[in-house]
């Protein structure tokens, strides 16, 4: 169960700020143990489900990339960029459409 300590408070309030979930939103979830797990399952999910699509997406630029095809290397970034809201990956991502110029 989690404890809603100031330093637990502080932690999910950094980390909701990382995965780009609102602040007032997080600040209101703070509010008990039940609304804080929510926001702390959707940080964990954000963070899960955004490494998972940039795994995926580094590995088919690669695999287009070595078959000379950069135009659907390009379209495969530019796809997870329009659904990624993680601000480290979307950086990541947006380095990564850098290097295919």
């Amino acid at each position: 169960m989690l404890t809603l300590t100031p330093d637990v408070r502080e932690l999910l309030l950094r980390t909701a700020r990382e995965v780009a979930i609102p602040e007032p939103d997080a600040q209101s979830a703070l509010q008990n143990v039940a609304t804080a797990t929510t926001l702390l399952r959707e940080a964990r999910a954000r963070i899960r489900d955004g490494s998972r699509r940039l795994m995926v997406a580094r590995s088919e630029v690669r695999r287009l990339r070595q078959a000379g095809d950069t135009a659907n290397a390009r379209k495969v970034l530019e796809d997870l960029l329009a659904v990624e809201v993680v601000p480290l990956y979307r950086e990541q991502v947006e380095l990564a459409l850098e290097d295919l110029d």
